[in-house]
């Protein structure tokens, strides 16, 4: 399988989960709030997070469809991904039964499923931006050398 290929898959299923996560928890906002609510660190801004992390997911959807703005989606989704896994880690140590603020289906998962999957996307993310680093200095060296006369 080519890099290309590779960065441009993984760039979608990104797509995919953050789209599907964005459009369900559009939907159902308030009970995306209300389960930040019970947790202690987020309970005074339980809303305006809950709409920070729709839209910042929208934005990162946006940027890993257009290949200009696909390396920015990338590094984006891997800073999401660690702070999802984060606080899931941080969940499942100080608060295993409240319920996963996730939208759709993902909020069926266990904490341990969610970690297994969120540290899964989140080892993606890196091996893109690493091969996406990687082919971009090979086509720098690639280049011929500019000579100044």
């Amino acid at each position: 399988m080519k890099v290309g290929t590779f960065i441009e898959i993984v760039s979608a299923l990104f797509i995919l989960l953050f789209l599907y996560t964005a459009i369900s928890k559009s939907f159902k906002v308030g009970s995306t709030a209300g389960a930040l609510k019970k947790t202690p660190l987020l309970s005074d801004v339980a809303y305006p997070v809950a709409w920070a992390v729709v839209v910042v997911e929208y934005i990162v959807a946006f940027l890993l469809f257009w290949p200009r703005t696909r390396k920015i989606g990338l590094y984006a989704s891997l800073g999401l991904m660690s702070i999802f896994t984060i606080y899931i880690g941080l969940m499942m140590v100080f608060a295993p039964k409240l319920p996963c603020s996730c939208g759709g289906v993902i909020s069926k998962m266990t904490w341990g499923y969610h970690l297994v999957f969120n540290t899964f996307f989140a080892f993606l993310a890196l091996i893109a931006i690493w091969l996406d680093r990687k082919k971009s200095n090979d086509e720098k060296e690639k280049l011929p050398p500019v000579v100044f006369t």
